[in-house]
């Protein structure tokens, strides 16, 4: 029998396009469980570890069946944390990159008015957080008529950090004919109420852990608590990842560890609750690109990095609730490759790490702290590493944007620029068509087009003796 590869689904050409890019090519499992019965328009309650492509399985269905002409979001995809929902929204939107669909992140420590502006622009999807979504919904500024498509992701996360009622009362706004799809590391009983209360006749679909965790070796380090900084050092000089994210309980403890291995010469940087919006996503970009090889985090990143060589994660502190153990150990052993979870637990910590044992069915092994000697013998390929930088060996968004430039047009609605005479301006240029033309967003004085297939060099100079509408308008690449 033939291996089932995405071609094998009945996706349209600019989705198999860029999931060709994307090297999207055998499903995940629970992609080939999921994919054929999204595209058929089930309601879904799925199961599935975090690092299991669960994000693709709902997106590319999402995609598929977005209808490009309706200007109005048609799917809707509720998400925990900002930085998820800034993940889902990009994984979208390369899926979506050649069918030209628009998705939008909503989410706060943003500018309401921002959000405002480009939701008067063409947008299909909606990825946000419950605040900021029923925020935009209050004020009118967002709206679901004609949603057809509602994602809630990692619900039992939603759960635990209190969004339910958000999420509840979202739901109540929503046209009663629409396919629901909710997906989560556990179910808990609420999650099952509101499933049964807002879902019709859905299909269970229960991906076992193996699927992704068995890909994932647990060890355990018992330690005493002034030791665990010295410790945390002897394991990473060992180990020698080339990728590494430290969990720590509190923003103390993230700068305390983070403050101590950029002194002792790690690449490393720090992500928590504490730091500002921008802060977080510049320090998750770096993260992802290579800048450095150890992120030092609270629960906060434990959604929305989608780094597929995290070789190694460390819970420094052991997480208060069993949820955040399978969260965070999710960060490692992705796509397919392998990983290394480890934890330390002090004596006073053994309550929590049998909780943790008896919810994931594993003990964790316990190791013996690597010697003096032992350290030192490993410490000259350690420096080396650490004075080379990271290899990203599968940025997806990098390899989808690589023929695509994001073109500044001087000129907007106020000078009555329309998206179909940007279209046809640039299309009447020689060897440009409008399958060359991608995104396009149009401001009040100024716009936004995205130029693909590598034509964007080659328009931004046919620009400069181009009039649009008999206007003479400036292009220049854009900053972002």
């Amino acid at each position: 029998m033939n291996e089932i590869n995405f071609k094998s689904y009945p996706l349209n050409e600019d989705i198999k396009r860029a999931l060709d890019v994307l090297k999207y090519n055998i499903p995940t499992r629970v992609q080939r469980v999921v994919i054929p019965q999204a595209l058929d328009g089930k309601d879904l309650i799925v199961k599935s570890q975090t690092g299991s492509g669960k994000t693709a399985a709902y997106a590319i269905p999402i995609c598929e069946k977005i209808e490009w002409l309706e200007n109005n979001v048609q799917a809707l995809v509720l998400t925990p944390t900002r930085e998820l929902a800034a993940q889902v929204r990009e994984d979208i939107a390369n899926i979506g990159r050649f069918k030209r669909i628009k998705s939008l992140a909503l989410y706060g420590k943003e500018p309401f008015a921002i959000q405002q502006d480009e939701l008067k622009q063409k947008t299909h999807v909606v990825v946000g957080t419950p605040g900021r979504v029923n925020d935009h919904i209050e004020q009118q500024t967002l709206d679901l008529d004609q949603v057809k498509y509602l994602v809630i992701d990692e619900a039992d996360e939603m759960l635990r950090m209190g969004f339910i009622d958000e999420v509840e009362a979202i739901i109540k706004q929503l046209p009663a004919n629409r396919v629901t799809m909710v997906y989560s590391a556990t179910i808990p009983e609420q999650i099952e109420k509101l499933c049964q209360q807002y879902m019709g006749d859905p299909i269970k679909v229960d991906i076992p852990s193996d699927d992704s965790s068995g890909s994932i070796e647990h060890r355990l380090f018992e330690v005493k608590r002034d030791e665990k900084l010295a410790l945390v050092k002897d394991v990473t000089i060992m180990e020698n990842p080339d990728s590494c994210i430290i969990f720590c309980n509190t923003q103390e403890r993230v700068n305390e560890v983070a403050v101590e291995l950029e002194q002792e010469g790690y690449t490393c940087d720090q992500i928590h609750g504490g730091l500002e919006q921008d802060k977080r996503f510049s320090v998750m970009e770096g993260f992802k690109s290579g800048e450095f090889r150890y992120l030092v985090a609270t629960d906060v990143a434990a959604r929305g990095i989608d780094v597929d060589n995290v070789s190694l994660i460390i819970n420094f502190d052991i997480p208060r609730e069993k949820q955040s153990y399978v969260h965070r150990t999710g960060r490692t052993g992705r796509a397919g490759n392998r990983g290394q979870a480890i934890t330390f637990v002090t004596p006073t910590e053994e309550r929590y790490l049998q909780s943790i044992e008896n919810y994931i069915g594993l003990g964790l092994t316990v190791n013996e702290a690597p010697s003096r000697a032992e350290v030192r013998e490993a410490k000259e390929a350690f420096n080396q590493k650490m004075a080379e930088r990271r290899i990203v060996k599968n940025n997806k968004s990098a390899r989808i944007n690589q023929d695509i430039i994001k073109l500044h047009f001087n000129g907007g609605k106020r000078k009555k620029i329309r998206a179909v005479d940007l279209v046809g301006t640039i299309s009447n240029i020689p060897n440009v068509s409008a399958e060359d033309i991608g995104i396009i967003s149009i401001k009040d004085n100024w716009s936004y087009v995205d130029i693909l297939n590598g034509k964007g060099s080659l328009v931004l100079e046919a620009m400069e003796y181009t009039k649009i509408k008999g206007k003479s308008i400036k292009v220049r690449k854009a900053n972002k």
